[in-house]
Order: C-alpha cells, then sequence, then structure tokens
C-alpha cells in the first residue's frame, strides 16, 4: 500500500472518530453579515476566536455596515482593535477590503476565491471559511494552527506551509469532508488536545505518528 493510500485510510478512520467526538460543528467566530464573518477571520490571524469574539462584539455595534467599516476613522478603527495582535495592520485590511467591497462590488462579498484571496489580509484560509459558510461553496480546506498543527502530529502531511498541507489533505479527504474536517480539528484541538498537549488524555491519542 503506498503512503497516499495509507494517509488516506487514517484520514477515513479518524474523520470517524472525529464526526463521534463532535457530530454537529459549526465555526466559533460570532458574525450576523457575511462583511462581519469576512472581518472576524481577518482578526483571527495570530489571534484567539475567543478573544476576537469579544473585540468583535464592541467592534459590530460601533461599524454596523460595510459602509461604516469603508469611512471609519483608522486611529479609531485601530483602537477598536487594540487589543489584538498586529491590530494596526488588521485595521488598514479590514479598511481598504470595505472600500473595494463597497465599490467593485457593490456591497457584496465575493464568491469566488481568485476575488477574495485579492483582498488585504485574506489568504486561502479565510476565503474557505466565507465560501464554506456564507454561500456553501467548498473549493479547498481552511487550515489555521490546530488544522496545521495536528495534520502533523496525525501523519496527515509532512509539511509546514498552509498551502501545501492543504493541498496535502484535499488529496486524502473525500470533497464532501472538506468543510466539516476544520471546524471539527479546531473542536478537538481545544477540547482536547491544545499546543504542548502531554497526550495523556486524548481520545485520538492512537493516532498520533510515531516519528
Amino acid at each position: 500500500m503506498t503512503e497516499t493510500n495509507l494517509r488516506m485510510k487514517k484520514a477515513k478512520d479518524l474523520i470517524t472518530e472525529l464526526k463521534r467526538l463532535f457530530p454537529v460543528t459549526q465555526t466559533a467566530l460570532r458574525y450576523s453579515t457575511p462583511f462581519e464573518l469576512l472581518v472576524a477571520v481577518i482578526l483571527s490571524a495570530r489571534n484567539t476566536d475567543k478573544k476576537v469574539n469579544e473585540v468583535a462584539e464592541t467592534l459590530f455595534e460601533k461599524y454596523k455596515t460595510i459602509d461604516d467599516f469603508k469611512n471609519a476613522d483608522i486611529k479609531d478603527l485601530e483602537a477598536n482593535l487594540s487589543q489584538l495582535g498586529l491590530f494596526r495592520q488588521k485595521a488598514k485590511f479590514v479598511k481598504i477590503s470595505a472600500q473595494i467591497i463597497s465599490e467593485k462590488y457593490n456591497g457584496k462579498i465575493p464568491s469566488k476565491m481568485e476575488e477574495l484571496t485579492a483582498l488585504p489580509g485574506v489568504g486561502r484560509k479565510t476565503a474557505n471559511v466565507v465560501l464554506g459558510n456564507i454561500y456553501g461553496i467548498v473549493e479547498g480546506i481552511a487550515v489555521d494552527t490546530h488544522v496545521t498543527r495536528l495534520s502533523k502530529l496525525f501523519g496527515l502531511t509532512h509539511n509546514t506551509n498552509p498551502e501545501k498541507i492543504e493541498k496535502d489533505l484535499m488529496e486524502i479527504l473525500p470533497k464532501s469532508e472538506w468543510f466539516d474536517f476544520t471546524n471539527r480539528m479546531i473542536a478537538y484541538g481545544r477540547a482536547f488536545c491544545p499546543a504542548h498537549c502531554k497526550h495523556l488524555n486524548c481520545p485520538l491519542k492512537n493516532f498520533i505518528q510515531s516519528n
């Protein structure tokens, strides 16, 4: 059996166990509009979803529409994001993205991967989350820090680059599982296997790659 086939079998078994642990799953980010989701995912880079939700609650009360973000004073926007890492950069990304979406797409979130990833601060991870949650379009697998760490831990990939990891996972996972796989891996990482885990009580420790 080839290495790819072995990884496919492991992935299939892993998905079965993840579904048992987390039969229902969804993104942990809280939002009420497509643009709010886009903003939340942009903010989530280098920050926990918990902290993003805390900041976003106040942020979305102040800035209610895309045009509110488009017309925001950048210093005020930075102040509202100051609890987050890279907040100045993120404020710039959010404001410029709002301008582009308002003016180029008439206020509608783009529904194509190449259009989304052309926005500042939007990589494939963010685009995959937005496409899947807003449009039900699954073009790839969102690879965040949990997915990166656990995919390597379970021997599903040998790569460290998120785009290469995404490619590896797309090769061994059924497309029907791509969208939920990310949410289940994130849920598993949070509930059982955080960074620096000793794996004493991890229910999926038998999947851990030994080398």
